[in-house]
C-alpha cells in the first residue's frame, strides 16, 4: 500500500518546519517496515488526519483492529508513549505495545482503536464541554517519579520568546502580547499543582470508544496545573464564539462554568486561557493563516 501522507500533515509540517527535516520523504519506508514487523493489516490512512502524525487504521494479526501512529521527532512522540502508558488507558487510549525491541521504532505507536470519525465535537456545545471536561478530569494524575516530561514553565518559556519576537515586528498585537506575558509571570510564580496534563486537549482529541463512551488521543504531555490544560478547551469552536453577538460574555460564562466543573481557580484558568490564544495567534500570524490569528486574537481581547 502507498502511505500517501493527507494534505492537512504535509502543509502543517511545513509550516512547523519549511526547510523540513527528510521526515515525509522517509515515512512510506518507515510505514512500511512497521507494519511487516507487527504483521499488521492495513485498512487505510485516515483522512483528514492530524496535523503532526500518520495515522492508519490497522489490524493486527489476530484480527483486532487497531490504529498506527507515525509521527516526526519535533512532535514528541516518545513523551506522548510515555504518557500513554503512565495513565494506562484511564481516560486516554491504549497502547497496544509496550517495550522490547518494538520501542526501537522511534515515532512509530501501536493504539487501540476508537472511532476516529466520532469525536465529542460531534455533540451539542453544551453536552460536548460537559463530556470533554469528565475526561479531562480523569488524566490528571501525578505525574512518575523520574518523569522527563516538559515543565508548564519550559514550554511557555520559548513560546514567550517567540510571542516577543512577533510582537517587535507587529505593532498591533503589542499589547495582547505584553498582557499575555504578564499573566504568564504572575501566574509562574506560584503554581498550585504539579499533574501530568493532556498538553493540547481540545474537543477533537476525545473520540469515542468502546472500552469507555469517550477517551483522549493525540497528547503533547506537559507537567503543570490543570489550568493550563483547561484554557485550551475554552476556546474550543473559536469561530462560533466570534460571530456570536454575545460571544465575549459567552466566553466569560465559559470560563466561570469550566472552572467551577473541574475546581479550578477562575482568575488562573482566565490568564492561561489568554496566554495561550495569544501565543496561537501570533503563531498563526507568523506563518500566514491571517483568519485564524484575526479569530484568535480577537477572542484574547474578551479575556
Amino acid at each position: 500500500m502507498a502511505f500517501e501522507p493527507p494534505r492537512r500533515l504535509v502543509r502543517a509540517l511545513g509550516e512547523a518546519a519549511p526547510d523540513g527535516d527528510g521526515w515525509l520523504a522517509k515515512l512510506p519506508e518507515v510505514a512500511e517496515r512497521a507494519v511487516a514487523r507487527r504483521e499488521l493489516a492495513v485498512e487505510r490512512v485516515q483522512v483528514p488526519g492530524g496535523r503532526s502524525s500518520l495515522v492508519v487504521l490497522v489490524r493486527t494479526a489476530d484480527g483486532t483492529p487497531a490504529v498506527l501512529k507515525l509521527a516526526p521527532r519535533r512532535a514528541r512522540p516518545e513523551s506522548e508513549r510515555a504518557a500513554l502508558a503512565h495513565w494506562g488507558g484511564l481516560g486516554a487510549v491504549q497502547l497496544r505495545e509496550e517495550g522490547g525491541a518494538r520501542e526501537r521504532d522511534e515515532g512509530v505507536l501501536l493504539l487501540e482503536r476508537l472511532r476516529p470519525d466520532v469525536s465529542v465535537r460531534s455533540l451539542p456545545e453544551a453536552k460536548a464541554l460537559l463530556e470533554a471536561a469528565g475526561t479531562l478530569r480523569r488524566l490528571w494524575v501525578e505525574p512518575p517519579g523520574s518523569h522527563r516530561f516538559e515543565t508548564v514553565a519550559e514550554r511557555t518559556g520559548r513560546q514567550a520568546a517567540a510571542m516577543r519576537a512577533g510582537a517587535v515586528a507587529d505593532d498591533e498585537v503589542a499589547p495582547l502580547v505584553d498582557a499575555a506575558l504578564a499573566a504568564r509571570e504572575e501566574l509562574l510564580a506560584a503554581p498550585p499543582e504539579q499533574r501530568l496534563l493532556h498538553g493540547t486537549f481540545r474537543q477533537s482529541k476525545v473520540l469515542a470508544g468502546d472500552r469507555m463512551p469517550w477517551l483522549a488521543v493525540g497528547p503533547d504531555p506537559v507537567v503543570g496545573e490543570g489550568a493550563f490544560d483547561l484554557a485550551r478547551l475554552v476556546r474550543d469552536r473559536v469561530e462560533d464564539l466570534v460571530a456570536q453577538p454575545s460571544g465575549a460574555s459567552t466566553t466569560r460564562r465559559r470560563v466561570k462554568r469550566l472552572a467551577e466543573s473541574l475546581e479550578v481557580d477562575q482568575e488562573r484558568l482566565r490568564g492561561w486561557a489568554l496566554f495561550r490564544a495569544v501565543e496561537s495567534g501570533v503563531r498563526a500570524r507568523r506563518v500566514g493563516r491571517e483568519r485564524d490569528a484575526e479569530l484568535l486574537l480577537e477572542f484574547a481581547s474578551w479575556l
